[in-house]
């Protein structure tokens, strides 16, 4: 089970359709999506112990906050389309047991940027609110410990974020744009 936030902190995502309409409509719409990535399993260095309870957060912000996010965690003054900030992160494979009633895992925060979704959106020719969906399944990704840093890394978060978009009719967001 997971334990959801949802918060609209910049105006324009309801322009992305009804299940954006408001943070209600957008944690109904979007939680099966959160469900089915965080049920596709962690990555390297993480472990979850099944059926273990979860939080995590998804902000739906401006390229203005994104930015300055950017810059103050990451040393990068520029806006990106989605930061996540995993609180699972560690050197060595993390397990998270429980020792009776599983306590929930705080898995982190996802933060998108609402222009740099819709300009990506733009530029690749695709459905701005299946990109922003496909961007949670990516964010989710991070904090549940996978990455893109090599090759072999990028190819098998990519694997794991088609799956979980397929199962919600979401084209593969890696293919190439149609004609």
């Amino acid at each position: 089970m997971i334990d959801l936030a949802v918060s609209v902190d910049a105006p324009g995502w309801s322009a992305l359709g009804p299940d954006f309409a408001d943070e209600d409509a957008l944690a109904a719409a979007i939680e099966p999506l959160v469900e089915a990535t965080v049920a596709a399993g962690a990555g390297p260095g993480v472990a979850i112990e099944p059926g273990r309870p979860a939080e995590l957060s998804i902000v739906f912000a401006d390229d203005a906050t994104v930015q300055r996010l950017n810059r103050d965690y990451r040393g990068k003054d520029a806006p990106t389309n989605v930061l996540s900030f995993a609180l699972t992160e560690a050197e060595e494979p993390v397990v998270f047991e429980s020792g009776g009633p599983a306590a929930p895992l705080v898995l982190g925060d996802v933060v998108l940027a609402l222009e740099t979704v819709l300009a990506e959106a733009e530029r690749d020719r695709k459905a701005p609110a299946d990109h922003a969906r496909h961007l949670v399944v990516h964010g989710i990704l991070h904090l549940l410990g996978h990455d893109h840093m090599t090759d072999d890394e990028a190819e098998a978060m990519e694997r794991v974020e088609t799956a979980v978009l397929a199962r919600f009719g979401i084209a593969d967001p890696y293919s190439d744009p149609p004609a």
